[in-house]
């Protein structure tokens, strides 16, 4: 005797699909745990004079950014909230939009944090560290004759 599974064609789609999408993202395909989250890309570089932390983060303003210095952690941060009402003659549509995300870093202990400096442009925000000069002076490479 053989078992045959009844599955229904993925090219039918369901009237039940569009009503069940919110649950079914919830929790197909591992659910919130296994979700990615949409945090920006960044780079981290270290150059002789300073550090520089870039993050992607297109379609936003400078004024959406939020940057802290507590102790030895560096905090970005935003949240960003929308929302649009559109009113026709017969109806009132409503949507609303609320995207936010941080990061932290350790910071070096060999950075002059009242000199931290960031900046946006095209959709990057470059956060810029510069070292203090007797660190870079202790950097800097020397070349040793053997006698």
């Amino acid at each position: 005797m053989s078992t045959k599974a009844i599955t229904r064609s993925s090219s039918v789609p369901s009237i039940f699909d569009d009503f069940f999408k919110p649950w079914n993202q919830w929790f197909d395909d591992g659910g919130l745990i296994n979700r990615v989250s949409n945090l920006p890309a960044v780079n981290i570089k270290e150059n002789g004079n300073h550090y520089t932390v870039s993050l992607a983060a297109p379609a936003m303003k400078k004024e959406d950014f939020k940057i802290d210095v507590d102790g030895n952690m560096l905090t970005i941060s935003s949240e960003k909230e929308e929302s649009t009402e559109d009113k026709g003659e017969r109806y009132t549509r409503k949507e609303y939009s609320y995207s936010s995300f941080s990061r932290s870093f350790t910071v070096p202990g060999d950075v002059k944090l009242e000199a931290i400096d960031a900046r946006y442009e095209n959709g990057e925000l470059k956060i810029t560290l510069p070292r203090k000069e007797d660190t870079k002076k202790a950097t800097a490479t020397k070349r040793i004759a053997v006698k």
